[in-house]
């Protein structure tokens, strides 16, 4: 194969990482404990730990798990809580004793809890209290023996740990009643935990470091098998690309993705803790004005985000008066960046959105686009390092460029495959190894690639492709549409048409106004033939809008 894009790599940038500089995750810490150690590590409301400090109570929840407990190398061990301080010590802890984590939203409800805890054959779960009564449900029908409850200020030191879990439970009443009697409060097993007595685990590359389950699209959720190798491999990609930008030390990393979804687990808390960087956490990022009033705090150098968060914030006021004098980078992932979005946050930051791409089962990251980008260019970016990408038609023949087809990918970030589904893992993959994306897309003559759309979620107008993707991005740059959503529906005649959901901006916006300014910038099939107003649209705990909640 003919690495096109390599041509556009930016200098310093590798064709190939050099998997033979960390041995396994834990590895990557243990150099940037030793490298950082008395650098502030993770913040959360005003409280900060440092690296020296991450390693000492991740090494106690280690021990915990290992001793008190009585897990082995390989028990799976639930992680279900929002950015908080206690995520990475006990992520890190896990996985220090050679553990598998398995990360659960806590927005999950009783059935989605119960199916990830049996899937995942959990022995323990470490879950925040507002998500205890769900817990509380299903807990009988789980494998899970050990439960670890932790609140939202636990860590914040005395008396705000009080006073944060008490406004949380009495005043907000957050914290819904539920009966765990034999749950553990995580503080008191940190306390339990002796970190002289925690037992190294011997970890190769080959091990299993995550089930990271999918969102569950097209049918039950999956767990994706992440290995040491698949992790280790990303930052390095990761780091390599964006080196020019980082610098060791002295980054300020805002994190407002859950540290449980994929891309901030990769790119927050483990690329940007491997240069020794401050993670500052955003336990709320719905909350606008709250999250504005943190980053007036920081002089932050980068942040990454979803596309429907970076448009929250530019249509928040205050957040053009937030101070960018040190910002150096947004990365956009995990759904495609609308170019109204992009031109106004770089009007307002002086800073390109810089979009990149990946999915669970790529670790997540597989392309990017360059990092002296100065303006949006409607591309997903190049290849990243050892990785390939391949555009095919639904017989597996590569394409030629220009002509839009399904992106498949190879590369050591690439996933093992899904835990317990052998057939789900092989149709996934063709027999070379690329593993089928399910997203169309293009790649030009100079390497970038185009994402067009979810093949499942391309609308069939009487026999032309109507590609969501494209009519949210015209309809969201509308002055008076804040955001969009494009789905298709049954139609006798044309087998499907196009339906348009819609939360203004102004509400003096009328379904005539949007279906002129439609027709003004579609072909006929492709203009939207219904159109439905709302005041929100279904989200995903990212924010990526769920079409399939529309649909039905």
């Amino acid at each position: 194969m003919e690495k096109i894009w390599l041509k556009n790599y930016q200098d310093g940038v590798p064709e190939e990482i050099d998997l033979s500089e960390y041995s396994s995750i834990p590895d990557i810490m243990d150099q940037a404990y030793a490298k950082f150690g008395p650098k502030p590590a993770f913040h959360q409301m005003g409280k900060s730990i440092t690296y020296d400090e991450l390693n000492e109570l991740s090494k106690k929840f280690a021990s915990f798990l290992q001793n008190d407990l009585g897990l082995k190398q390989g028990a799976r061990v639930a992680l279900m809580m929002p950015n908080v301080l206690q995520y990475p010590i006990a992520l890190f802890g896990i996985l220090r004793a050679g553990m598998v984590a398995v990360n659960v939203n806590p927005l999950y409800t009783a059935r989605e809890l119960e199916h990830q805890l049996n899937d995942s054959g959990a022995e323990a779960i470490l879950i925040f209290a507002n998500s205890a009564s769900v817990l509380q449900q299903v807990l009988g029908n789980t494998p899970v023996k050990h439960v670890l409850i932790t609140e939202i200020g636990d860590m914040l030191g005395f008396p705000k740990s009080l006073l944060v879990n008490t406004v949380i439970k009495r005043v907000k009443k957050m914290v819904p009643p539920f009966s765990l009697p034999n749950a553990m409060k995580f503080k008191a097993a940190l306390a339990k935990g002796n970190s002289a007595t925690h037992k190294p685990a011997k970890i190769t590359l080959d091990d299993l470091a995550f089930l990271q389950y999918t969102g569950g699209t097209t049918g039950v959720s999956k767990g994706a098998e992440l290995t040491h190798r698949n992790i280790v491999a990303n930052v390095l990609q990761a780091r390599a690309w964006i080196s020019g930008k980082i610098e060791d030390g002295k980054e300020i990393m805002i994190t407002p993705l859950p540290l449980y979804h994929i891309f901030s687990l990769t790119a927050n808390c483990l690329t940007f803790s491997s240069i020794g960087a401050l993670n500052v956490l955003i336990t709320n990022p719905r909350d606008i004005p709250g999250f504005v009033k943190e980053l007036n705090k920081w002089k932050f150098t980068s942040m990454t985000g979803v596309n429907t968060l970076f448009n929250a914030l530019i249509n928040d006021p205050e957040f053009a008066k937030v101070d960018f004098s040190s910002f150096k980078l947004a990365l956009g992932g995990g759904m495609a960046v609308q170019e109204p979005v992009a031109l106004k946050w770089k009007e307002i930051t002086g800073k390109p959105l810089v979009e990149a791409y990946g999915l669970t089962e790529t670790s997540p990251a597989a392309s990017i686009n360059r990092m002296d980008l100065k303006a949006y260019n409607g591309y997903i970016g190049l290849p990243i390092s050892s990785t390939l990408f391949a555009i095919r038609d639904d017989d597996g023949n590569d394409l030629p460029l220009n002509e839009v087809g399904e992106i498949c990918i190879k590369g050591p970030q690439v996933f093992r495959g899904y835990y317990k589904r052998p057939e789900e893992t092989e149709k996934a993959f063709w027999s070379d190894g690329f593993f089928k994306t399910g997203d169309m897309g293009f790649m030009t003559e100079e390497g970038f690639i185009k994402l067009v759309d979810r093949k499942k979620d391309m609308i069939l107008v009487s026999g032309f492709n109507v590609y969501p993707n494209e009519i949210e991005d015209v309809v969201a740059g509308h002055p008076k549409v804040l955001e969009c959503a494009a789905v298709g529906v049954p139609d006798a005649k044309s087998g499907e048409l196009v339906k348009l959901f819609v939360v203004a901006k102004d509400p003096s916006l009328t379904e005539e106004e949007l279906k002129a300014f439609c027709k003004e910038n579609f072909t006929g099939y492709k203009v939207p033939k219904f159109y439905e107003f709302r005041d929100e649209l279904p989200k995903t705990n990212v924010g990526k809008i769920l079409r399939k909640d529309l649909r039905q």
